[in-house]
């Protein structure tokens, strides 16, 4: 941007003017720039908050069940993405969760009023039974209300895509990927991205989970 701010300033300097006219172009040109970096931020703005995950998409929970997103129960769901060989960003990020959950529980909204959702980017070693032993890890295996999800990539890639998520293995199995994980509504709908890994705030994201919970 601020490259093209030169470019398009350096231009008009180039030009035969006189200095009344030269300010002038400035502050227009100036003006110029400002709104095109608002329509930008405005744009990027509302693609976040009308993304929806699509109600066609089907994925598999550990217990090798189907998990239909368009007939999902209508609660505020914290989505994150993980896969299970991460070595860092990933089990920190579910381990914060834990304790989050409990402090839910301790208001009385987890289950009833909240659900967790967590989504491998890796399904091809990411199987239900590999998920399953990842929930156990964090001893919430037998959670009703936490759904470890695996299975087709193309379809992960989707919901994955709705939220900018972004993901690639370098080859390594160790993948490159975004640090955000997210609340939606009743609908699947974006509300919130709040940072992965060490930088998780529990107690931030906890009241901003009972205020949209209200």
């Amino acid at each position: 941007m601020l490259k093209m701010w030169k470019k398009f300033f350096g231009f008009f300097c180039m030009l035969d003017v006189g200095g009344d006219d030269m300010k002038k172009i400035y502050w227009i040109s100036a003006l110029a720039m400002l709104l095109i970096m608002a329509a930008g931020i405005g744009y990027f703005i509302y693609r976040d908050h009308s993304a929806r995950i699509p109600k066609d998409i089907r994925l598999e929970t550990s217990d090798g069940e189907v998990y239909d997103f368009g007939k999902s129960e209508k609660k505020i769901k914290l989505l994150e993405f993980i896969y299970t060989n991460c070595p860092d960003v990933c089990p920190i990020t579910t381990q914060r969760m834990v304790h989050l959950k409990k402090q839910l529980e301790e208001r009385n909204l987890y289950g009833k009023r909240i659900q967790f959702i967590t989504i491998t980017i890796d399904p091809y070693r990411d199987t239900p039974d590999v998920m399953k032993k990842y929930a156990e890890a964090f001893g919430v295996a037998d959670d009703e209300n936490w759904f470890f999800l695996t299975g087709d990539r193309k379809e992960i890639q989707k919901i994955a895509d709705t939220f900018q998520f972004q993901y690639r293995d370098p080859g390594n199995g160790f993948y490159i990927h975004s640090t955000f994980f997210y609340v939606l509504d009743e609908r699947n709908r974006y509300l919130k991205k709040f940072p992965m890994g060490e930088r998780f705030d529990t107690r931030e994201v906890l009241e901003y989970l009972e205020k949209v919970s209200s």
